[in-house]
C-alpha cells in the first residue's frame, strides 16, 4: 500500500498503481482532464507508464464548458 495526496486529501492505494490504474479506479477515464504529478504536468500518453509511489501529490483538474 502507498499512501498518496490526491487534490490535498490523503489517499491510500494499492502499491505499483499507475496514473491510469488511479483514473480508472475514480472513473475519469474518458473525462477532460489535466493530471499534475508532483508539480509536473503529466501528457495523456504517459498515464500508463507513470506509476505512483508512497508521499507522491497528485492534483486532478477536470475542465468544463462555459461561456
Amino acid at each position: 500500500m502507498a499512501k498518496i495526496q490526491l487534490n490535498g486529501k490523503k489517499t491510500v492505494i494499492s502499491s505499483k498503481m499507475t496514473i491510469y490504474d488511479l483514473l480508472k479506479k475514480f472513473n475519469l477515464i474518458n473525462k477532460k482532464i489535466a493530471i499534475e504529478h508532483n508539480g509536473i504536468i503529466i501528457p495523456k500518453l504517459n498515464y500508463k507508464k507513470k506509476k505512483l509511489k508512497d508521499k507522491d501529490k497528485l492534483e486532478v483538474v477536470h475542465f468544463i464548458g462555459g461561456g
